[in-house]
């Protein structure tokens, strides 16, 4: 990672991870919420011709994969990475993971901070923001990634979506005090827990809000 954190990419019997510091931060194993998070997002975005979509934190590539499966033929998609490490793993041995999202010709890929993409973007650039960094606002493994579920992160991710826009955030844990943020930045918000997999117990969070 910039800034000298080492990612590790892991295979196993054709299951992949990749770890941060010892700890698991996606596996192919458990994405269900992944999937969900584009299904959430994009579920008010499908009546416009052409939404345009911000996906912080491309991963394995699944919740791009489920938001092009969504996306009308005139929608755009960019997606914010901050690894190039993760970039490259998933134009390479993941890219089937995701069906070679990467090459769909309305993606965009923007490796760098996607705090700085979000001071650059205009007003109301997007239409939906698609935030899966870390671990969620809570359980970081990098704490400079704080900074984008505090009362700034919050306000620029309002700042950079069209009024009526959807924010979806992705959580490993429910945190109301990030719930409790996302209203008082002027956000509609709710939480919902969503399964990993289909049928199993194990759940991660997603925040869904609406700019008013």
């Amino acid at each position: 990672m910039p800034g000298g954190s080492p990612l590790r990419l892991q295979e196993r019997d054709g299951a992949y991870v990749i770890r941060a510091g010892g700890h698991v931060l996606m596996s192919s194993q458990a994405h269900g919420s992944e999937e969900a998070m584009a299904r959430a997002g994009l579920e008010s975005a499908r009546v416009s011709r052409a939404p345009r979509v911000l996906i912080g934190g491309l991963g394995l590539g699944y919740t791009l994969r489920a938001t092009l499966d969504l996306l009308p033929a005139a929608g755009r998609v960019t997606v914010a990475e901050l690894s190039p490490a993760v970039v490259q793993w998933n134009r390479g041995p993941l890219a089937h993971l995701s069906g070679r999202a990467l090459e769909d010709a309305r993606v965009a890929v923007h490796e760098g901070d996607l705090r700085a993409l979000l001071r650059a973007s205009a007003p109301g650039a997007f239409d939906v923001l698609l935030l899966d960094i870390d671990n969620g606002p809570s359980e970081l493994t990098a704490r400079g990634n704080g900074a984008l579920y505090g009362e700034r992160g919050i306000a620029s991710c309002r700042e950079v979506l069209s009024p009526g826009g959807r924010l979806v955030v992705w959580s490993a844990a429910p945190d109301a005090a990030y719930l409790r943020r996302l209203k008082l930045g002027g956000f509609e918000a709710q939480a919902r827990e969503v399964r990993t997999r289909p049928g199993g117990p194990a759940s991660h969070t997603l925040f869904i809000s609406y700019r008013g």
